[in-house]
């Protein structure tokens, strides 16, 4: 059975481009250690909630965009054994350079694929 990483995040619009080149980079190197697929999502119909909202989870401010993304794996072996290289690779370095987001505000898990279709 596969599994999946998954996170919500918020881009500042004038970083869209930055955080495509920067998921564009981390995903080839995600692939080169097993990952399946990966999505990323930049917000269109994200409505404000009331209660909660995509938006009041990574608390949105007015010149973002929310974005969320997933990432298919094989088994949890794999992934597991992935991120320990991807977190080794010297290409995953950010070498002074700015992330495009705030990753203070990042939500992310991974999840057992309970119904696939």
């Amino acid at each position: 059975m596969s599994y999946v990483d998954g996170f919500v995040l918020a881009v500042p619009n004038a970083k869209k481009d930055s955080y495509r080149a920067h998921a564009e980079k981390a995903g080839a190197v995600f692939k080169e250690y097993g990952m399946l697929q990966m999505f990323e999502c930049w917000g269109d119909d994200v409505p404000e909630g009331k209660l909660t909202s995509f938006r009041m989870a990574v608390k949105q401010e007015e010149d973002e965009t929310v974005v969320f993304s997933w990432i298919t794996w094989p088994p949890k072996e794999v992934r597991d054994e992935g991120w320990k290289k991807i977190m080794e690779d010297p290409r995953m370095k950010m070498d002074g350079q700015e992330m495009p987001f705030d990753g203070k505000r990042m939500i992310y898990g991974g999840f057992k694929v309970l119904v696939q279709i």
